[in-house]
């Protein structure tokens, strides 16, 4: 497959990736630090090439809902928002997990509560991992640490979300998404044609009447015992992914003493702060999660459990250290350094909280 190279944002290469990947629909509205998603593809006009649609909705609410009737049709379709725009879609998101229909929604994170600043943070972690609407559901959510990354990541979410009929969060951050990097993208992918859809997704109400049966797309269920029946196979799909798609990368810990636990900006920033560290005598190595959930606790643990102490790195008060905790079980001290509001961590900042900890 032919390959070209480009310099583009960490939200460029969002939607660079989402039309090569063959996407169908994408339906969003402006927020900063994101919007350069929506303006790309509205300036790459796609649906003259692909026949993508691209449409900014009126709010959140409508997009995510729109989102919902394209996952229904069996339709690769996508969204994209940051924070405060995100909480507004979680009511759709639950619907969605509800109906076990795919999407694909990316945050690009910013400072909070409430309005907060435009500036990066990581203080969203809950609310995607833990699926921040109603309901026993989850986002299997992928956490991207480059612009190529955030290339990349468009089309696995899409496999993930067909994989599992779930919806899939990409969460990002101000950083990421604003930095400007090289990325490799991939030649054009046909979008999936009705035919196609109608035999591979045999749940989406698309039109065809080849079965001589309608299909009825919905997160209703009044019966309570159906409803639980509904909840047993959603959360056997979830062990399943628990089991066969946690991803990580572990970065210098073969001979480390103390880890690091980080991801996205954070991750990049603790590499350096690695480095620092080693030429001081400090052996620490970094387990990044790629996915936050599932979150990799086998890696973690078996990892984590060869160390002295763990120090959790996040752009938050302390959110992903609750994961890193269990995965060790508190056989390990682990403690957890943070800048929040929108401030971003230093390198030094990080091997002094390190210092610290080590003492």
């Amino acid at each position: 497959m032919a390959k070209e190279l480009k310099l583009m944002k960490g939200n460029q290469a969002i939607a660079e990736a989402a039309i090569r990947c063959g996407c169908d629909g994408y339906f969003g509205y402006p927020i900063t630090p994101q919007s350069e998603v929506l303006e790309h593809l509205m300036a790459e006009r796609p649906y003259l090439t692909t026949g993508m649609v691209v449409l900014q909705a009126e709010s959140e609410l409508a997009s995510i809902n729109m989102v919902y009737a394209g996952a229904a049709a069996g339709k690769r379709v996508m969204t994209s928002s940051s924070s405060p725009g995100f909480s507004l879609m979680q009511e759709g998101l639950s619907y969605i997990a509800g109906a076990e229909l795919p999407a694909l929604c990316v945050n690009v994170v910013r400072g909070g509560p409430g309005l907060g600043t435009i500036q990066p943070s990581q203080s969203d972690y809950f609310q995607t991992t833990k699926g921040g609407g109603h309901g026993d559901y989850r986002l299997i959510t992928l956490a991207p640490a480059s612009v190529q990354e955030m290339y990349d990541f468009v089309e696995l979410g899409f496999d993930l979300a067909f994989k599992y009929r779930n919806p899939v969060a990409i969460l990002s951050d101000g950083v990421i998404g604003q930095v400007m990097e090289k990325v490799m993208v991939d030649d054009y992918k046909p979008r999936w044609t009705d035919e196609y859809i109608e035999k591979t997704c045999p749940w989406a109400a698309t039109g065809h009447r080849s079965t001589g049966k309608h299909r009825i797309v919905t997160s209703l269920e009044l019966e309570a015992l159906k409803q639980e029946a509904i909840n047993d196979r959603i959360q056997a799909k979830y062990r399943k992914c628990e089991e066969e798609d946690a991803r990580y990368e572990a970065i210098q810990c073969d001979d480390a003493e103390y880890l690091f636990v980080a991801y996205g900006s954070a991750a990049r920033i603790c590499m350096k702060a690695i480095e620092l560290a080693r030429a001081e005598g400090i052996k620490v190595g970094l387990v990044r999660p790629i996915t936050l959930w599932p979150f990799p606790t086998k890696a973690v643990a078996e990892i984590g459990g060869r160390m002295k102490k763990i120090l959790s790195v996040e752009m938050n008060a302390g959110q992903m250290i609750e994961d890193v905790k269990l995965a060790v079980d508190c056989k390990i001290p682990v403690e957890h350094f943070g800048r929040y509001g929108g401030v971003i961590p230093t390198p030094a900042e990080i091997l002094e909280a390190l210092k610290k900890m080590v003492k």
